[in-house]
């Protein structure tokens, strides 16, 4: 039995969810549009060597950090809404508040990136909705988020049994993908992929230039860590984590490897999005275009219903906290934080409206999806490396548990600053675009509860901040930042 019940202190229902649940919420989360990108994504910046390099680079540092996130949930059994709450316990309330405002723009953020892509696919059969970045593709996708907000403020319960449901539809013509391109595969064409093109510069700066992509992509490792309040049992949380992750792992890194042994990079490189239609279409001719473009619309629509259920939560759960404004914590009768739904679909729309404007709308909103999460993510792993090093929750471990989570904690946190490094300072600095305006939220609760708005060092915190936005809106006017 996938759900119960349990009665919660307030009189209301808390929905419980089984292993198998969140593993589909972890696969749910992840599988979405990137999958479906990746082909041109490489193509643009890598080989096979590259690409190869890079795929055990992020393999290696998202399990760390899955890792991170597993010991983490059992450790701190009563810190919901993982990535949120570790760097509040660690760092202080501001800090934390940037980690939840960080965690849930990203899932906002993500959630344009799914109606882009979309749009794009129906686009190559009607025109005017272009690559998802019309006028046409805008009031459609627009449309589409507010239906969506109906169907998630129906009920949890109902939303994720039809993730679960669609994990499976979904995975089903990935897999398909990759069994045709094997087919096909030309041995000749993955040669002369292996090294790169002239453009791609050195084979540093090649996998530096898919480490974006791949964040994207694994993005939803946590998921199970976000819902840890609806786990039936809390050991479950971890293990959701990891099988989660070692199932996309495989299917994210077949998919890239085997599109280099279709067709030349530079072909693929300049393919329209979803390139992996493009590529299939290729190798099997137009049918094959159309079998992705239907596969990735199912899953498109999975993984937007599970960012959408995630986004809602953190703020919900730091409004519990009381780190968040009050009205955030309004829930249904069906156990849905209504005015955090609205709040994450409205941050949505903004968005959506700003891709409107930029040159690439879905590399835009992909990118910008992966810098907000790095923040979150720094912070959850210095907090693993901080219960380390103060043996916190270590009472009586042996040897082999201290030196494991020792490496487990430090190689996550060395990655997560790489990814910082390799998204570039004009990414990081329009981050903070929204992070300074965000403020407003945490300035509401400290007037909420009478208290200080901000300590000495929180005080210095938000000036740094600032001055960091203004470099930002500087750097946009002036040109040298572009979106």
């Amino acid at each position: 039995m996938a759900h119960q019940d349990t009665a919660t202190p307030t009189g209301g229902t808390t929905t419980k969810v089984s292993l198998l649940t969140l593993t589909a919420m972890v696969v749910g989360s992840m599988v979405g549009a990137g999958v479906f990108s990746l082909p041109r994504r490489f193509a643009q910046e890598t080989g096979v060597m590259g690409a190869l390099i890079a795929w055990v680079v992020a393999g290696a540092g998202m399990l760390m950090l899955a890792f991170v996130f597993q010991r983490l949930a059992m450790r701190k059994p009563d810190l919901d809404a993982g990535v949120y709450a570790y760097a509040k316990a660690g760092f202080g309330e501001y800090t934390g508040f940037f980690a939840a405002a960080g965690y849930w723009a990203s899932a906002c953020v993500g959630n344009v990136t799914y109606w882009v892509l979309i749009m794009s696919t129906l686009g190559q059969w009607i025109p005017a909705l272009g690559a998802g970045d019309t006028v046409l593709a805008l009031a459609l996708s627009t449309v589409g988020l507010w239906l969506f907000f109906l169907l998630v403020r129906r009920g949890i319960k109902e939303a994720t049994a039809i993730n679960r449901i669609v994990t499976v539809a979904k995975v089903i013509p990935i897999i398909v993908f990759v069994l045709l391109a094997l087919f096909v595969f030309d041995p000749t064409a993955f040669a002369e992929n292996w090294g790169g093109a002239d453009y791609a510069g050195s084979l540093f700066d090649q996998v530096r230039g898919t480490m974006l992509v791949t964040v994207f992509v694994f993005l939803g490792v946590e998921g199970a860590s976000v819902y840890s309040r609806h786990a039936k049992r809390r050991e479950d949380v971890g293990r959701a984590t990891i099988l989660g992750f070692v199932s996309v792992f495989a299917i994210f890194a077949s998919v890239t490897i085997v599109s280099y042994g279709i067709m030349p990079m530079a072909e693929i490189a300049e393919l329209r999005q979803p390139s992996m239609a493009g590529v299939l279409e290729a190798a099997v001719g137009e049918w094959g275009s159309v079998f992705v473009g239907v596969g990735l619309i199912i899953s498109v629509l999975g993984a937007y219903l599970a960012w959408t259920l995630m986004a809602a939560e953190v703020l919900f759960v730091a409004a519990k906290d009381r780190d968040m404004p009050r009205f955030l914590t309004r829930s249904t009768e069906n156990d849905v934080p209504v005015n955090a739904l609205l709040l994450s679909t409205s941050l949505s729309q903004v968005v959506l409206i700003l891709t409107y404007f930029s040159e690439d709308a879905f590399d835009f909103a992909l990118d910008m999806t992966a810098v907000m999460t790095l923040i979150p993510f720094l912070l959850a792993a210095l907090y693993a490396v901080k219960l380390r090093a103060t043996r916190e929750t270590y009472d009586g471990a042996p040897p082999s548990t201290l030196r494991g989570d020792l490496v487990v904690t430090v190689l996550a946190t060395v990655y997560t600053a790489f990814l910082v490094f390799a998204a570039g300072l004009s990414l990081v600095l329009v981050s903070f675009l929204f992070y300074a305006p965000a403020t407003i939220l945490f300035v509401m609760t400290r007037r909420e509860q009478r208290r200080r708005v901000f300590t000495p060092a929180e005080l210095g915190l938000f000036v740094l901040v600032v001055a960091i936005a203004v470099l930002a809106v500087i750097g946009l006017a002036a040109g040298w930042i572009s979106i």
